[in-house]
C-alpha cells in the first residue's frame, strides 16, 4: 500500500474525515441525552447511554489510527464544544415559558435537564477518557510499528473507558453512594463499554483499512506534542514506520 504524506490542506478536504468526525460528535451528544434513562441489564443498573457512548470511542480510535493524534485532539475538543452548546440550548429551551395549553413542561425539564454535578462529571470524564484513549493508541502504534491494531484499540479503550467510568462515578456520586456500590457501578460500566469495543474490533479493522486506502494515509505520531491543549501545533506528516 503506497501511503502518501498527509498535508493540512488534504485533510481539510477529506470527506471521509468529516464523516468520521461528525459521527463521533453525534454519538457523544446522543449518548448524553439518552443517559437520563437507567436500564436493567441482568443484575446491573446502567445508564441507557452505555449502548451509544462506546461507539464514540470506536470513532475516536479510527481518527487516531488513520489521521493521527493531532486530528483526534481537534475532534475531541470539537465534541466538547458541541456538547456544551447542546446543553446550553437545551437549558434555554427549558427556561422559555411554555404555551398555556402545553402540559409537559415538568416532564420536558426532568428528561432533558442536567443536574450541575452530573454535567460536570460528564464533561471531566469525557475529556480525561478520550484523551487517554487517543494517547495510548498513538503511543502503542509507535511502539508496535503499526502492527496488531486489535491490541491498540482494545488496550486504549481499557485505559480510556476505565478512567472515564472511574472519574464520572466518583465526581457524580461520591458522598451519595457508598464506596462498594460506587466501585461496582464503575467497574460494571467499564466492563460493558470495553466488551463493546472488543466485539466491534472486526468492524474497526474494516473501517480503518478502507479509510487508509481511500485517503492514502497512515499517520504515525512521531514528534507530536501530546499535550491536549496544544491546539496550534503544526501539522504532523503521515509516514510509514
Amino acid at each position: 500500500m503506497n501511503m502518501q504524506h498527509s498535508s493540512d490542506n488534504a485533510l481539510r478536504h477529506s470527506t471521509a474525515f468529516l464523516w468520521v468526525a461528525a459521527a463521533f460528535v453525534s454519538t457523544l451528544i446522543v449518548s448524553n441525552i439518552v443517559s437520563v434513562k437507567l436500564v436493567q441489564l441482568g443484575p446491573w443498573l446502567v445508564p441507557a447511554g452505555v449502548i451509544v457512548f462506546p461507539i464514540s470511542y470506536i470513532f475516536g480510535d479510527v481518527l487516531t489510527e488513520v489521521y493521527g493524534y493531532r486530528r483526534a485532539r481537534q475532534v475531541i475538543w470539537l465534541g466538547f464544544a458541541c456538547n456544551l452548546a447542546a446543553v446550553a440550548f437545551i437549558a434555554g429551551a427549558i427556561a422559555l415559558p411554555p404555551a398555556p395549553f402545553w402540559p409537559h413542561q415538568e416532564a420536558y425539564a426532568t428528561i432533558l435537564g442536567f443536574a450541575p454535578r452530573l454535567l460536570l462529571a460528564s464533561f471531566v470524564a469525557y475529556l480525561i477518557g478520550e484523551f487517554a484513549n487517543a494517547y495510548v493508541l498513538a503511543r502503542l502504534k509507535l511502539i508496535t510499528g503499526g502492527r496488531w491494531l486489535w491490541l491498540r484499540t482494545i488496550g486504549s479503550t481499557l485505559v480510556g473507558q476505565g478512567l472515564d467510568s472511574a472519574v464520572f462515578m466518583t465526581v457524580a456520586f461520591i458522598g451519595i453512594m457508598d464506596g462498594s456500590a460506587l466501585l461496582t457501578a464503575a467497574v460494571t460500566q467499564w466492563a460493558v463499554k470495553s466488551l463493546y469495543e472488543i466485539l466491534a474490533t472486526p468492524l474497526t479493522y474494516l473501517v480503518v483499512g478502507h479509510l487508509k486506502r481511500r485517503d492514502g494515509i497512515d499517520t504515525f505520531d512521531r514528534g507530536v506534542n501530546f499535550n491536549p491543549f496544544a491546539l496550534r501545533e503544526r501539522d504532523s506528516r503521515a509516514s510509514r514506520p
